[in-house]
């Protein structure tokens, strides 16, 4: 119940954000994530807050709905923690190599702002993914299996492809998120390397 009105709550920002942009003549959109430039760092704040329409919004609202409610099944505390990791350390990554593959005029790189949630909604589809292969935990990777299934043709959108969309975006997201499921498996993990027996060495004999 709390985790369903968590995302439900996340997602309403996002329309209420996308709202007030679109009444001011998207002013609000220039505070992406600008690579390589000092003042674009605190896009990756702001980045996954903001969309370029109403059309970018309604594509991700589906998704960060049905993925953000599995997140929070494996707890509200891990689904923030994870949240965070794949916000911030996916900002950095597009930040860093945001520029990678953009066009150029007379030698020189057209500038690229980042904007939306699709890079949070790959870091969660990720997390998803693997998460239960790191915890061993049989609905945890059931739960990984059926999101592959479902939505594991999106990670395609990892590539180099459409123009105008953040490949780098949702491939630095989808490695934060793997990166996030590997931290915050690390209970599961301990426990499970305290449980395996001492290994021995072999008697000897002759």
């Amino acid at each position: 119940m709390v985790g369903g009105v968590t995302i439900v709550s996340f997602v309403l920002l996002l329309w209420i954000v996308e709202l007030f942009d679109s009444l001011t003549g998207h002013r609000l959109d220039g505070n992406g994530i600008r690579p390589l430039e000092t003042d674009g760092l605190s896009g990756i704040l702001f980045a996954p807050l903001l969309h370029s329409d109403w059309g970018h919004l309604i594509a991700n609202t589906g998704p960060a709905l049905v993925l953000g409610f599995l997140m929070t099944l494996s707890g509200l505390s891990r689904f923030l923690y994870a949240t965070a990791i794949v916000w911030i350390v996916g900002g950095l990554g597009t930040w860093l190599i945001g520029n990678l593959g953009a066009p150029t005029y007379n030698g020189t790189v057209v500038e690229t702002n980042h904007i939306g949630a699709s890079g949070l909604i790959f870091g969660w589809l990720t997390f998803l993914i693997v998460f239960g292969f790191f915890t061993r935990k049989i609905w945890e990777i059931v739960v990984g299996v059926v999101v592959l299934f479902i939505y594991g043709s999106i990670l395609l959108g990892v590539l180099p492809g459409t123009f105008g969309v953040s490949w780098q975006g949702h491939l630095c997201g989808a490695a934060a998120g793997v990166l996030a499921a590997y931290l915050l498996s690390g209970p599961e993990r301990r426990a499970r390397q305290s449980r395996a027996p001492a290994t021995t060495p072999p008697y000897p004999t002759r």
